[in-house]
């Protein structure tokens, strides 16, 4: 009774009406009470709920922008160089000559250096082990190419000068791998942003069994707000006030904790990394300001769904209601 007499002085105070009393309602205490009770355990399974789908989302997001780091990082990394592969042959050491000052006097071109025989077997010890002896196995010699920052050298030029002076030389520019880096890169983001889409559904579904529950429950007061003329409007908008305050704490809860997460992968990130090769396919674990400022996006944005999601609900529930 105390929610139904203070849902309708709270509405005539809305309207700017003088609030109507009786001398039986004078004397009982006064109680501030809202339509939706802002205390309950469906309450707090609700928050549960969309501080669990928030941090779940905001993982997903966190990853999306450190595979799109990660993917910059690696292309811009390959566009800077590329290699030259010089296969063995009895006048191998004449041949990488030959194609360092090819790839030396090309225009664009800061740097070419051709790996020793240390260098190359230290390359395939992850693979081959140490104590390689290159001189029995057909490995080729390999010269990397740096381009200048800014610059695009004519690499076809270099190819067919290669072909015409070394044939045993040959030029990868890498931009195949690339490629196919660029595509992996696409269908990460794709995927997490598929991922981000579904828990916003999910956490849409929710909001809205929420809000027709709590409709069903204080099913009394909102008729005798309609008795005394209150407006859709006014009920929607005591169900939005809710939901919003509600949807901005769970947010705020599981964006935190997932913020909190990522910050605590970047302090550790060079423990989480392991070894240099596996840092390299990694890259940095740290989302930045990008990332951070993504996160608090969502956090608005699930706590602009709820509220939104609730109105809606809430103005077709009150329509079924008019015309059962």
């Amino acid at each position: 009774m105390s929610n139904v007499m203070a849902a309708q002085t709270e509405y005539d105070e809305q309207e700017g009406q003088a609030p109507a009393h009786t001398a039986a309602e004078d004397s009982l205490p006064r109680t501030e009470a809202s339509i939706v009770p802002a205390d309950s355990i469906s309450v707090r399974a609700l928050l549960a709920v969309i501080a669990i789908m928030t941090f779940l989302a905001a993982l997903t997001l966190g990853a999306v922008v450190l595979v799109r780091s990660a993917a910059g990082e690696w292309q811009s990394a390959v566009a800077r160089e590329i290699t030259i592969q010089v296969r063995p042959s009895e006048q191998v050491e004449a041949d990488v000559r030959n194609a360092v000052a090819l790839a030396s006097g090309t225009a664009g071109v800061s740097s070419a250096r051709a790996y020793s025989k240390e260098e190359s077997a230290s390359l395939l010890e992850p693979w081959l082990g140490k104590g390689l002896a290159l001189d029995e196995l057909p490995v080729p010699r390999m010269i990397v190419v740096r381009i200048a920052p800014g610059e695009v050298p004519d690499l076809e030029a270099l190819r067919k000068q290669l072909a015409a002076q070394v044939p045993a030389a040959t030029l990868d520019d890498h931009r195949g791998w690339a490629e196919r880096m660029r595509a992996m890169a696409r269908r990460a983001v794709l995927l997490g942003l598929c991922i981000l889409a579904l828990v916003l559904a999910a956490t849409m579904l929710s909001v809205m069994f929420a809000t027709r529950g709590a409709m069903s429950t204080n099913r009394q007061i909102i008729e005798v707000l309609h008795v005394v003329g209150a407006k859709e409007g006014f009920i929607a908008g005591e169900f939005q006030r809710h939901f919003l305050l509600l949807g901005l704490k769970g947010a705020a809860i599981g964006g935190g904790g997932a913020m909190a997460l990522f910050a605590l992968s970047a302090l550790m990130s060079d423990w989480l990394k392991g070894p240099e090769s596996q840092s390299m396919l990694f890259g940095n674990l740290a989302i930045g300001a990008e990332g951070y400022g993504a996160m608090i996006g969502l956090v608005v944005l699930v706590a602009a769904v709820t509220a939104g999601t609730s109105r809606l609900t809430v103005h077709r529930t009150l329509k079924a209601m008019e015309e059962a």
